[in-house]
Order: C-alpha cells, then structure tokens, then sequence
C-alpha cells in the first residue's frame, strides 16, 4: 500500500478521492479506519521542525466531508459525539495535505452560541451555523443572557476534543471563541447589531461587556482551570474593519477585548488574529466640497493601516497575521513583525484554492507558485532578523506561518501542493 502520509502521496489520495476514483476512496477508507483505530497516532506526535518555515491549515471541514462520504456521519455527530474519532481525523486530514504544523480547529462562531442557547442549525453535511431567522436576544431581553454552565454541553465538547487532540499531537490545547462582536453577531441578529452599530453605540457598547463578562470570560477562566498552559484564541470575522469600518473595529470589536483582558491573569494567553480586510484603511473619502479645498480626511475617521495594525497588535502580541482578505502587500506585514520581533504568519484564503472559483488551472498554478515564494521569502526575512528559536511557534498552538485558512473537498488539492512544495523547496531557515 502506497504511503500516504509522505508528500505528496496524501494529497494526491484526496485528488483521486475528490474525483470519484473508487481505488482512491477504498484506499482513503483503508487509511480512516486505521486512523480512528489509533494505528497512526504515533505520527500526529511529530513535532514541526525548527530549522524551516511551517505550514499549518484549519481542516475541520475536510474531516467532516471525508467521514460523511465514507461512513455516512453528519455533522452533529461528527461535532459532538466522538471526540477521539475527531482528534485523529482531523491530525489526519493535515498530515495527508503534507503540512507540518498541526492546529485542531472547529465550528467556532457556532459553538460559542450554541453554548449560551441559540438556536442552531445543523446540515447533513456542513458545519452548523446559528438560525439567522430566530435570534436569542433583542433589545429588551438582552440582559438575560447569563454564565452557561461549563461543566456540560458545548463546553464540555470541546474540553474533551482538546483533551484528545493534547494527547496524541503533544500540543498545548487551544480553546477557540467567538470575540464579544461576532457572539453579539450570532445571537442579536448580523442586520439589528450593525443598525445599533451605526444609531446607537452605547447600547452595543454595553451588550459586548455583558457578553464578556457574562460569558467570555467565565469560560476562559473554567477553561484555564483545567488546562492551565492553554491558550485562547478569539475569533471575530463579524467585527473586521472590512465589515464594520475600521473607526468601529477599534471602539466596539477591539475595545472589548481590550477591556475583557485587562488586568486579567491569563491576559497574555488570549490572542485575535483574525481581524479582515486592512486595506479599507487606504480608501479616501470622496471629497464633495470644491476641488480648490485640501480633503481632510479618508473614509475610516483617521484611522490609518499603521494605527489598524497597532490596534492589532494590541490584542495579537505574539505573532503578525496577514490574512488574505487584507490585500495589503506581505511586505507591510514583514516589516511590522520585524518592528515588534515577533513572528510572522501568511494566510492562504479558501478562494484562492477553491476549483469552483478557478477560470484556468495553469494560471492559477502560476499565481499561487509566485505568491507562495513571497510569503516564504517574507517570513524567512523575518526569522533572519527576529531569530527562530526553536519554542517559537513550534509548540505554540497558533496558526503559523503559512496557513491555509480552511481547506474542504472543494479545494483544489494541486494548488495546495503547489504551496507547500515551495515552502519545502525555499524554506529553510538558516
């Protein structure tokens, strides 16, 4: 039987599988049954190397779309059931792409409000997401939202995931959160929370520290209580200067943060890195006035890339992400890590991998070969003069430093090893 955990040999199994091919789908059959038997957690133990650059990528979805066509299994019982079966599949899934660096990821917006009561839909075979018609909290209830119970439920899904995931990858567990915007977001409706946003602040002001009080960080605190070298890993999508303004990101999604964390004893454990779309911050406001008259300001009320990135880095002290939804060159970012000597991370979008958005497969290998060569070029530049100690990132339960933000059966697995394959062949760290 052909190895499939050296690359290139598991991505190519998933090509075949991704087609229909029914050797591949045996041989994968084959390889999943070993997997949940425990045959290969020997190999979800190897550490990321030290003397080059990673690849890391969030694979919750791939897992779940490869134990759905095989066995059959949807996604409340892929979620919520087995949390060994979930561990394994998704060490796998990563070790089949080839990359170097395991991070255990999940449904994180939809656990975090699940968690708290919102109703929640679950597709046969997609992630579950919360029902955007019936939404938990209005502006008259939004109060009665108190500390779950953190012993059962959602939470304990997740203590036992990372429990699972902690014994076979040897890596410090990582809780994953929704931040006070996006949770808001979930329960109070997308539509409702952005009209406050835009009428009434002080009211969404006053929702995101209940939420943080309320829920937040009582779970962090309970989370942290059972694993003490844990790290919290935030995520708030729904708060991004590209979906709310930049002015608003700093004054509501990172201000709660902000405030969430301070003083705290674990405030150095709790890290957002997913704030989308930087390049906002570059368009200028249209200036209706005479042309003869100086234009007084851009569209973001005064905030500018260098402000956003230092608002960033105020709630990311460890590392610098630029995700592809930024658009920002990488160099930016290379020079913002080196600034703050601290490690740089590149994020390789679902779009950009995704075979139904690719017009001509030979371009895009083109594309993704050269922009896969910056971004290894950019973080070796970083490490040159930051240094690579080896505890940087290679335990560390954060994504790094080239990441494939969510990889599906709907990736196109050629590009992927187009990706990695460059950071194997250019990406030693001297």
């Amino acid at each position: 039987m052909t190895d499939y955990l050296e690359f290139p040999a598991g991505l190519h199994l998933l090509t075949g599988w991704q087609s229909g091919d029914s050797d591949a789908r045996q041989a994968l059959r084959k390889l999943i049954d070993g997997t949940i038997a425990g045959f290969y957690d020997a190999k979800f133990a190897e550490p990321a190397p030290t003397d080059s650059v990673h690849t890391t990528a969030s694979v919750h979805m791939l897992g779940l779309d490869i134990l759905h066509d095989l066995y059959g299994i949807e996604a409340t019982e892929y979620y919520k059931t087995d949390p060994e079966r979930y561990a394994r599949v998704n060490l796998m899934a990563s070790c089949l792409l080839g990359v170097t660096k395991q991070y255990t990821t999940w449904a994180i917006y939809a656990f975090s409000c699940e968690a708290i009561g919102q109703l929640m839909m679950y597709p046969d075979k997609f992630p579950p997401g919360a029902d955007p018609d019936v939404a938990l909290i209005n502006r008259d209830n939004w109060r009665s939202v108190t500390t779950p119970d953190f012993s059962t439920g959602i939470p304990k899904v997740i203590n036992d995931m990372l429990r699972a995931s902690q014994s076979l990858s040897k890596m410090q567990p990582l809780l994953q959160l929704s931040a006070p915007y996006s949770l808001a977001a979930d329960i109070y409706g997308q539509e409702p929370l952005l009209a406050d946003v835009l009428h009434d602040p002080d009211h969404v002001n006053e929702l995101l520290d209940h939420l943080a009080d309320q829920v937040l960080a009582p779970w962090i605190e309970h989370f942290l209580s059972e694993f003490p070298d844990g790290w919290i890993e935030l995520s708030d999508a729904s708060g991004s200067p590209f979906f709310i303004g930049p002015e608003n990101c700093k004054t509501m999604a990172i201000r709660s943060i902000q405030r969430m964390v301070s003083d705290k004893p674990w405030a150095n454990r709790v890290f957002d890195c997913n704030f989308r779309g930087d390049y906002v911050t570059q368009a200028k406001k249209k200036n209706r006035e005479s042309r003869r008259k100086k234009a007084k300001s851009n569209a973001n009320g005064g905030i500018d890339l260098l402000h956003l990135t230092d608002l960033k880095y105020d709630v990311c002290r460890d590392f610098m992400m630029r995700l592809e939804a930024d658009k920002v060159p990488v160099s930016f970012y290379a020079d913002q890590s080196i600034t703050r000597g601290i490690p740089l991370t590149t994020g390789i979008g679902s779009p950009q991998i995704d075979r139904n958005r690719i017009a001509d497969l030979e371009i895009a290998k083109q594309e993704i070969h050269g922009t896969a060569q910056d971004f290894v070029t950019a973080i070796k530049n970083v490490c040159a003069e930051i240094g690579h100690p080896d505890d940087v990132l290679n335990r560390q339960p954060w994504p790094s430093h080239v990441y494939f933000e969510d990889v599906n059966s709907k990736s196109q697995f050629d590009l992927i090893e187009i990706i990695i394959q460059t950071v194997r062949d250019e990406g030693v760290l001297r």
